[in-house]
């Protein structure tokens, strides 16, 4: 089954403070993912890697092209095109996006942050803060800081709490933006290992890596980019 099919994509950006010229972020790019693959997007800096991901979810307007999400229901809705209610929905209940930062609100902890993404899927305060403590202990996140705002660990914690965060209640599409950029061999393949798993649950996922080696043993399909000339 296809879960994401993208035709002949475009992003052109408009640099309103530089007399709004049109500077051109990617162009023409199809692919499609099934149901349980993963796809890594690999190119190098400035190939627009990161806007296609944006894209994907939303965060940015297609200049042409289209996004089509087949959705569990058998609907088929282009993400390009939908309403802002729509992708509203989309992002609640089916796509997910796990980035390299943390966006939390203060004070919220380590637990927390993670648990209640199984609590808004309807599972049990008691049952959702002890699945948190395994993975964060899973990732290394010592027992000491579940308690903690993660806004006070270091950057290499602070992303493990935002993978942790991304992946314990996946949804039916998972974009990552190089979700493992600052963390060490053993960690980034501790995160390579889940991500295995959770395609074996029929999880479909765009990524990228800046870890070749890890790329390499998640993907199914690696799309390669060129810079836009």
């Amino acid at each position: 089954m296809i879960r994401l099919e993208v035709k002949n994509l475009n992003k052109t950006f408009k640099v309103h403070t530089q007399g709004s010229i049109e500077v051109r972020g990617f162009e023409n790019i199809t692919f499609n993912v099934k149901q349980g693959e993963f796809l890594s997007l690999f190119g190098p800096s400035g190939a627009g890697k990161s806007s296609i991901l944006k894209t994907l979810y939303r965060t940015y307007t297609t200049t042409s092209g289209n996004v089509l999400f087949y959705r569990d229901n058998g609907d088929v809705i282009d993400i390009s095109t939908a309403s802002e209610s729509e992708i509203l929905n989309l992002r609640h209940s089916e796509i997910g996006y796990v980035s390299q930062f943390l966006q939390i609100l203060p004070r919220v902890s380590a637990v927390d942050v993670v648990a209640e993404q199984l609590i808004f899927k309807g599972e049990s305060e008691v049952s959702s803060r002890e699945k948190a403590k395994e993975l964060l202990d899973y990732l290394s996140i010592r027992e000491e800081l579940f308690d903690l705002s993660p806004l006070t660990f270091s950057g290499g914690e602070q992303q493990r709490v935002n993978i942790a965060k991304g992946i314990i209640a996946p949804k039916s599409l998972l974009l990552l933006d190089e979700p493992t950029a600052s963390l060490d061999k053993t960690n980034t393949m501790k995160v390579v290992k889940k991500l295995k798993e959770i395609k074996k649950q029929g999880v479909s996922m765009v990524g990228i890596f800046h870890d070749l080696e890890a790329m390499e043993i998640i993907s199914d399909k690696i799309y390669k980019l060129e810079r836009v000339k």
